[in-house]
Parts: C-alpha cells; sequence; structure tokens
C-alpha cells in the first residue's frame, strides 16, 4: 500500500461572488494576480516548497481555465507516478450524486482518494489566499504538541475579527474555545482555514458528520472536534498573508506588489512561486513611452505612460494613454489616448481610443454596493468598451457593449452595465 506521512486537499470550488463580474467566467482560484501568476499558485508553490508532493485539488465552479492551467502538474513538479496534483471534481456515485455543499462536504466526499495514500496527517487548505508559508513548520509543531488537530492562526484587528473563525487560547497554545465569525469576538486571533488533522480524527468527523446539510469545517468539524475531547491547537503565523476575496483586497494585494519594498516579495530565490507560464515573448517598450513602478509581464506593449500599474502578459497600451493605480490582466488591449484611473479590466478585453476610466465622485454602486466599491471601476473579461466613453467610479461593466449602451457616451458613478447572458 502507498503511505505518505502528509497529503494536502486544496479547496479550488468557490464562485467567488464578492469579485463581481471577475469572477463570472472563471472559478476566484484561477483569477489573475501580479502579472504573471494565478491566485492558486501560492497554495501549490507553498504545498512543493515544504515538501508536500501529493496535492488533491477540488473543484466545482467554473473549473475549465483552473484544470488548464494546473494540467498535471509540471510547473510545481507535482507531475509524478506517485502522489503529484490530481483534480477532484464532483461526480456521480452509484446510490447518490450531489455537488460539493460545504468545505467539509467536498473532503467527505473524496474519502477513497485520501484512503489511497493512508496518510497520517491531512492539510486543508483554501485555494483564494496570498502568502508563503512552510507547512512543514506547522507539521512539526502538531507533532511535538501530539495535536488532534491544528489550526493556523494569526492576529487581526479586532473591530476585523467577527469576519473570521476566532479561537482562545491557553498559554501552551492549546484551544480553549472557538467561535465562527462571532458577532462579539473575545479574541483577535484568527484562523486562516488552514488545518492540519491527524487523519483517524478528521476521517471520525466526517462520517459522523455526513448528514449534516452544507457541512463546513468552521461551522461543524471544528467544533465537532473541540466538544469531543479532541486536541486542539493554534499554530500562530506572523508572515505575510491576504484573504483577497473582495475588489477592495484584490486591487490593494496587487499594488503592494509595487512599493519600493514590498511587504510580499515575489523575487525570493529561497521561496519561489511557480505558475504555468505562456511562452510569451519579450516586452516591448516604445520611446514614447513612460513607465513608474509597475510590473509588466512578457509580451506587452506600452506606448503610453504607466504609473503604479500592475499588467499581465500580452497587454497593448496605446500611444498617448495614460493608465494609473490600475490592474490589467492578460491580453487586455488599452487604445490611444485613453486615461485610466484605479480599474480592474479582466483578461481579454478591448478598450477604444480616447475612453475615460474612474472619474467622478464616489457614489455607492446603486446595484451591489457592497461589491462594487473603494473607488474602483471593474470590467468583466472578453468586454468591449467603444471608443470615447467615460466611466465613473465603483462601477461594474461586462460584455460586448457598444455606443448606444452609454447614455450621452457616460456611465456614472455607482451604474452597472451588464450585456443580457452575462452576470453581475
Amino acid at each position: 500500500m502507498i503511505k505518505k506521512e502528509m497529503i494536502a486537499m486544496l479547496l479550488a470550488g468557490g464562485q467567488g461572488s464578492r469579485l463581481g463580474v471577475l469572477t463570472s467566467k472563471v472559478a476566484k482560484p484561477a483569477v489573475a494576480f501580479g502579472g504573471k501568476y494565478r491566485i492558486i499558485d501560492f497554495p501549490l508553490s507553498n504545498c512543493i516548497n515544504s515538501g508536500v508532493d501529493t496535492v488533491g485539488v477540488l473543484t466545482q465552479y467554473q473549473p475549465l481555465r483552473l484544470n488548464t492551467h494546473i494540467g498535471i502538474g509540471i510547473p510545481w513538479d507535482l507531475d509524478r507516478n506517485v502522489g503529484g496534483v490530481t483534480i477532484l471534481p464532483p461526480y456521480e456515485k452509484s446510490a447518490s450524486s450531489e455537488w460539493y455543499t460545504g468545505t467539509a462536504n467536498a473532503i467527505y466526499q473524496n474519502l477513497d482518494y485520501i484512503d489511497t495514500y493512508n496518510p497520517d496527517y491531512v492539510l486543508i487548505l483554501s485555494g483564494d489566499h496570498i502568502y508563503k508559508m512552510d507547512y512543514q513548520l506547522m507539521l512539526d509543531f502538531h507533532k511535538e504538541n501530539k495535536a488532534d488537530v491544528t489550526i493556523a492562526t494569526m492576529p487581526v484587528p479586532i473591530e476585523e475579527a467577527s469576519r473570521f473563525g476566532i479561537v482562545v487560547t491557553d498559554e501552551d497554545h492549546q484551544i480553549q474555545q472557538f467561535e465562527e465569525k462571532p458577532e462579539h469576538p473575545s479574541s483577535n486571533l484568527a484562523s486562516m482555514g488552514i488545518y492540519i488533522f491527524s487523519w483517524p480524527v478528521l476521517k471520525e468527523a466526517l462520517i459522523r458528520l455526513s448528514c449534516q446539510p452544507n457541512c463546513d469545517f468552521g461551522k461543524h468539524v471544528i467544533p465537532y472536534c473541540h466538544e469531543n475531547g479532541k486536541r486542539l491547537f493554534a499554530y500562530e503565523y506572523n508572515g505575510y498573508w491576504k484573504d483577497v476575496g473582495t475588489l477592495s483586497s484584490y486591487w490593494e494585494a496587487n499594488m503592494e506588489l509595487i512599493d519600493i519594498i514590498p511587504e510580499f516579495n515575489l523575487y525570493e530565490e529561497f521561496w519561489k512561486i511557480y505558475t504555468n507560464s505562456s511562452n510569451l515573448p519579450p516586452q516591448y517598450i516604445s520611446e514614447d513611452a513612460v513607465i513608474d513602478k509597475c510590473i509588466i509581464g512578457n509580451g506587452a506593449e506600452i506606448y503610453g505612460e504607466l504609473c503604479s500599474s500592475v499588467l499581465g502578459g500580452g497587454v497593448t497600451v496605446g500611444k498617448g494613454s495614460i493608465v494609473r493605480d490600475s490592474i490589467l490582466m492578460r491580453d487586455v488591449v488599452i487604445g490611444e489616448n485613453c486615461v485610466i484611473n484605479k480599474a480592474i479590466i479582466a483578461e481579454g478585453t478591448v478598450i477604444g481610443d480616447h475612453v475615460t476610466i474612474g472619474v467622478g465622485d464616489e457614489i455607492p454602486n446603486k446595484q451591489k454596493p457592497n461589491i462594487y466599491s473603494g473607488g474602483l471601476a471593474t470590467i468583466g473579461e472578453r468586454s468591449q468598451i467603444p471608443s470615447g466613453v467615460t466611466i465613473g467610479k465603483n462601477t461594474a461593466i461586462s460584455g460586448q457593449t457598444t455606443l448606444e449602451d452609454y447614455d450621452n457616451g457616460l456611465i456614472e458613478s455607482g451604474e452597472t452595465l451588464i450585456k443580457v447572458g452575462e452576470r453581475v
């Protein structure tokens, strides 16, 4: 029988609805990040850098690009005869067939996959966080404490604590109390959604809770283990960790990469971030181009002016155009004489000439004020923006738009323009 000390289960099936039009055609872990990467590259790179060579990736929502990106795992050295990376979508079974209905239910439906490797420990990861972490150190901590469950935690500002699972520990880091998204948190030590379970403990909990609808780690599995006398410990992490689940946090995390001394460094030799890089030609920067503090992917052609922006591969910025504080994903084309401020423009979008984006007052978005906020203009992938139009702040646009879609050539701040067949 194959035997692995620890295998990882990477939850990558999320829709990422708080990213609005960015995830209408793609799962959140497959969203581009940092000009070159996709969000899932970070936990996958952490796995191989930590010596974890067996990873099950659980997919569900819009998985095509994620599956294509991961392939057989070559960029991460996860193309192995024994172990390596395996894509685990929901599948039809003889007794019943169901979608993954919660984080723990997704793992429960793949017990056979885990049993194949007969691991001592199972590492549960989310596919939508940006961070570098050595999971081997967390495993050492788990073993030293003879823990049944170890939860990676980090201190957060107390005013943000109600967004997370919160733990209260004693001086030995043993968890005394666990509350999932409490209204009045009793500590600021937040669960990062990264868990190490001793496999028999996890298996028993998942089988016991198998009838629980929408079975989830934070709401059900962790409380179950705690109530049944298992040894739960908090492993405190103090590095950079960002949940890029909202447009504002996604934009901020990209902008932090271009700080003079970035808090999160993509260029470290000893902890590389691996990705499936397409074979693009080198960048071309014209003699008229002006560039200040940017990340620019391969294959980009820059004829205009860039300031504090992150550009993916194959992006074109036309002559006379100015782009500031923006994220332009792969293969975006910006026409000539455009002005673009604080925008997120998704893959394959074409912007005409003389277009102005990100101007006017910061009026809350009328349809989804909690999603389209922070003064950002967000444009979904493969959209078309006609020449000569103006787009305000806190706006969302998706689809092949024409001049007739714009009232006097304008989408005011707080407005949304989603063409038929596109998702808000």
